[in-house]
């Protein structure tokens, strides 16, 4: 009896801890210039105008500078955002078909220092 009191608990418990990882990796934050998509870590996101929808053109010392939002082997594709394999054959978020990454130079939620960068770099937007 109490196996079966437990068993629908055990298995909504799993189907939210799934979900948890399976979720893209991105929310909502603000910065000077208004509503940008961030990481976890509260930092801000970007797209780059030289890559192609499920293409990154951004590889080697263009990621070190602009790090790749980074999928793992659990994540699952959903609404608005996909994973993109990158040449070097690891997994990338992408946003409406478009990569996403972090830029080295902002230090701290919030911060914005790559929008419009070389007119190449925009902050992602919700």
């Amino acid at each position: 009896m109490k196996a079966a009191k437990f068993l629908p608990i055990l298995v909504m418990a799993s189907a939210v801890a799934t979900s948890a990882f399976a979720a893209a990796p991105v929310k909502t934050g603000e910065s000077a210039k208004g509503k940008v998509l961030t990481g976890e870590n509260g930092m801000t996101l970007y797209t780059f105008k030289n890559d192609k929808k499920g293409v990154s053109n951004c590889n080697d010392d263009c990621a070190k500078a602009w790090p790749p939002l980074m999928a793992d082997s659990k994540a699952k594709a959903e609404g608005a955002y996909s994973i993109i394999t990158r040449k070097d054959g690891k997994k990338q978020w992408a946003k409406d078909g478009m990569p996403l990454y972090f830029f080295m130079k902002d230090t701290k939620a919030g911060e914005v220092a790559g929008d419009g960068f070389k007119g190449v770099w925009d902050a992602a937007r919700p």
